[in-house]
C-alpha cells in the first residue's frame, strides 16, 4: 500500500501549443476549459490576485499586531520566497500546461499522497482567500456607505465570531453581510465564463492601480518619519504568551504578509486556458510578481509613515490612516473606492482558482465526478464554481479576517514547498522533458525555496497547529474514503 501511495502520475511532453489555436471537444465528446487567454490578460490575473488584501486590508494587522514599521522588511522577506517559489512555479506551468497548478506538479514527481496533501492545501488557500478578501471588502463597503450617510447594521456587518487570545469568541454580530454578498455577485461572473472574468478584471486592475499610485503621490507629503520610530518595536509577550515586534515579529509579519502574494500562483491555475502556455505563463507569473513587489514596499512605506503602527490594524487600514487628514479626505474616499474595486478582483481571481483546482483531481479520479462537470456553453466548471462559493460565502458570513488569512499564508507555503521540491526532483528523474522554461541555479534555488517556505510556515503554525492539523485529517479521511478507491491511477497500474 505504502508503494501505491506515492505512485507517480507519468509525465509527458506537453506539445507546443499554438497561439489562436482553434477550441476542440474532448476525445470523449465532453466540453472541455477553453484556450483563450493571452500572456497580458495572464499579468493582469495575477496583479489582479496579489494587490489587493495585501495593501487594503492585511498590511495593517501586520504592522500592528507583529512587526511595526518593519513590515516592509516582512513584505520583502515574503518577496523572497515568493520570487523563488515562482520561478520553479514557471518552469513547471510552462512544461505541464494544465489546471491543476501545485497539485499536478506534486502528482508528476512526488506521489498521489503528496498530490493530495499539497492538493487539499490549495483547496484552503483559494477558499480562505476568497473568504478572507472578502471581509476585508465588506469594511471597506461599510466605511464608505458611513461616509455617505448611508449605513448596514452592525450585526448584519460583522462576523458573529472573533479571535481573543486564541480562543474563538462571539461578538454579538449576526452575520456579515456585505461578504456573502460579493461572493455571490462575484461566482455568478466565474460561472459564466473566463472570458467575461478576465474582461471584468483587467478593468478592476486599471482602477485600483490607478488609486494606488493616486494615494502615493498625494500621501508622501504628509509623511512623518517619527512614526517609523522604532522602526523594529521591542519583543513583547501578549497574555496568551504570543511574542510580538522584535525579529520574531518581523519574521511572523513575513508569514502573514505572504498571504499578499499568493495571486501569481493563481494564474498557474489558468493554464489550461492560455493561448500559448508555454510561453505566456512565465511572462504571467514572474511578470506579476516584480510589478506587485514594487507595489507593496512603496505602499508600506508610506502607510505606515501616516499613521502610528500600533492604530493601523482595523479592517480598512489604508482609510484609516487618512482619516486624520482633513485635507486627505477625498483621497480617503477614492481609496475607498480602489479598494473595493481591488479586493473585488481578489476575490474574483480566487474564486476562479479553486474550481479549476477541483475540475483536475476529479480528472484524476480523487473527488467525485461531479467537480470535473463543464458547462457545455460557457465551458466552466460550473458545478465546482457553485459549491465553492457557497462554502465561501457561508465562511465569510460568519469568521474573522485574522484567522482567516494566517490559515491561508499556510497552506500557501506547503504548496510552495511542494513545487520547489518538485522541480529540483524532475530536473533529476526526467532530464528528457522539453523545459521551455528553465530555473537558473535550480540546485540552490529549489532547496532554499522549500526551506525558507516550511520556515514561514511555522510562524503561524505554532499558534494554530491544531486547526492545521484538523484540516490535514479532514483531507486524509476525504482521500482514503474516496480518491484512494476511485483514483485512475491505481486502476491503470496492476
Amino acid at each position: 500500500m505504502l508503494k501505491e501511495l506515492f505512485r507517480i502520475k507519468p509525465v509527458e511532453p506537453a506539445g507546443h501549443i499554438d497561439a489562436g489555436e482553434p477550441f476542440e471537444g474532448s476525445l470523449e465528446g465532453e466540453a472541455t476549459l477553453k484556450r483563450t487567454l493571452s500572456a497580458r490578460q495572464l499579468v493582469l490575473l495575477g496583479i489582479g490576485a496579489v494587490i489587493g488584501a495585501g495593501i487594503f486590508v492585511l498590511s495593517g494587522h501586520a504592522a500592528a499586531d507583529h512587526a511595526g514599521p518593519a513590515v516592509i522588511i516582512s513584505y520583502i522577506i515574503a518577496a523572497i520566497a515568493c520570487a523563488l517559489a515562482a520561478l520553479c512555479y514557471a518552469e513547471f506551468a510552462a512544461m505541464l500546461p494544465v489546471s491543476g497548478s501545485a497539485y499536478s506538479y506534486a502528482y508528476s514527481t512526488l506521489g498521489e499522497c503528496v498530490a493530495w496533501f499539497i492538493g487539499w492545501n490549495l483547496v484552503l488557500e483559494y477558499l480562505f482567500a476568497s473568504t478572507s478578501v472578502a471581509v476585508g471588502w465588506s469594511g471597506y463597503v461599510v466605511s464608505f456607505l458611513n461616509a455617505q450617510g448611508l449605513s448596514i447594521p452592525a450585526s448584519l456587518a460583522a462576523a458573529p465570531f472573533e479571535v481573543a487570545g486564541g480562543v474563538l469568541k462571539h461578538t454579538g454580530g449576526i452575520i456579515n453581510l456585505p461578504a456573502v454578498f460579493i461572493i455571490a455577485i462575484i461566482g455568478s461572473l466565474c460561472y459564466v465564463g473566463i472570458t467575461q472574468t478576465a474582461f471584468v478584471n483587467a478593468i478592476i486592475v486599471a482602477i485600483k492601480i490607478t488609486v494606488i499610485a493616486l494615494f502615493v503621490a498625494f500621501s508622501i507629503r504628509y509623511v512623518h518619519p517619527e512614526n517609523w520610530q522604532p522602526f523594529i518595536p521591542e519583543r513583547v509577550i501578549d497574555s496568551a504568551g504570543q511574542g510580538h515586534y522584535g525579529i520574531e515579529g518581523i519574521i511572523r509579519g513575513a508569514a502573514v504578509v505572504f498571504f499578499s502574494y499568493i495571486g501569481f500562483d493563481a494564474v498557474s491555475t489558468s493554464a489550461g486556458e492560455a493561448k500559448n502556455p508555454q510561453r505566456d505563463m512565465p511572462i504571467g507569473i514572474l511578470g506579476s510578481l516584480a510589478i506587485c513587489t514594487v507595489i507593496y514596499i512603496a505602499v508600506s512605506i508610506v502607510l505606515t509613515g501616516l499613521m502610528p503602527y500600533y492604530q493601523l490594524n482595523t479592517p480598512q487600514p489604508v482609510a484609516t490612516a487618512l482619516e486624520i487628514y482633513p485635507s486627505l479626505s477625498k483621497l480617503k474616499i477614492v481609496v475607498e473606492i480602489g479598494a473595493i474595486a481591488g479586493l473585488s478582483s481578489v476575490i474574483l481571481v480566487m474564486s476562479m482558482a479553486l474550481p479549476r483546482i477541483f475540475y483536475t483531481m476529479s480528472r484524476d479520479g480523487l473527488i467525485p465526478k461531479v467537480f470535473g462537470k463543464v458547462h457545455p456553453r460557457f465551458h466552466t466548471p460550473h458545478i465546482g464554481t457553485l459549491i465553492s462559493c457557497t462554502v465561501a460565502a457561508t465562511l465569510a458570513g460568519l469568521l474573522p479576517i485574522g484567522l482567516l488569512g494566517e490559515l491561508v499564508s499556510m497552506g500557501t507555503l506547503l504548496a510552495f514547498a511542494g513545487v520547489c521540491l518538485g522541480v529540483l526532483v524532475l530536473r533529476y528523474t526526467r532530464k528528457d522533458l522539453k523545459r521551455p522554461f528553465r530555473v537558473p541555479g535550480v540546485v540552490f534555488v529549489a532547496p532554499f525555496g522549500t526551506a525558507i517556505c516550511l520556515f514561514l510556515f511555522w510562524q503561524p503554525f505554532k499558534q494554530h497547529w491544531h486547526l492545521m492539523i484538523g484540516w490535514t485529517l479532514l483531507g486524509l479521511l476525504i482521500y482514503f474514503g474516496y480518491g484512494y478507491r476511485h483514483s485512475k491511477l491505481r486502476a491503470k497500474q496492476p
